[in-house]
């Protein structure tokens, strides 16, 4: 199952055209809240629940894993990650979706592996909250 949560304004109608960020997650309240940071950052949010649902859009600019609750090996999730969203890059710029996984400060050994695996950053689900500006600007040029 997949939930989409998106201003009604394509990227292309937004201010900047804001970015358009997947959250790989299960947990609402996570969606719910990173929802309102990439509006705030004039930003899009898309769901998917699943690894095996299909993707509900993209191409993305930026991908966020939750390693929290999502079970199963950090570097198998980052695997199928990438392998789901790479064929849908931009082809016009033929640009890789970035993307940063998150979870748990105390489980750095998870987080470790998923940045070992080819996720582009790892962080604490605080940083991500505390910092989804800064982030969103790192990994969305």
């Amino acid at each position: 199952m997949t939930l989409s949560i998106i201003n009604p304004a394509t990227a292309e109608e937004q201010p900047g055209g804001g970015p358009l960020i997947l959250l790989v997650s299960p947990d609402l309240l996570s969606t719910s809240r990173i929802a309102g940071l990439a509006r705030d950052v004039g930003g899009r949010l898309e769901t998917l629940r699943s690894l095996d649902a299909p993707l509900p859009g993209g191409p993305y600019d930026l991908v966020l894993l939750d390693l929290q609750s999502l079970s199963g090996d950090p570097a198998v999730l980052v695997t199928r990650v990438l392998a789901l969203v790479h064929p849908h890059r931009d082809a016009q710029s033929d640009k890789l979706t970035r993307l940063v996984a998150f979870g748990p400060h105390v489980a750095k050994d998870r987080l470790d592996q998923a940045q070992a695996a080819g996720a582009d950053a790892a962080v604490s689900r605080g940083e991500l909250l505390g910092g989804f500006p800064a982030i969103v600007k790192r990994f969305c040029r």
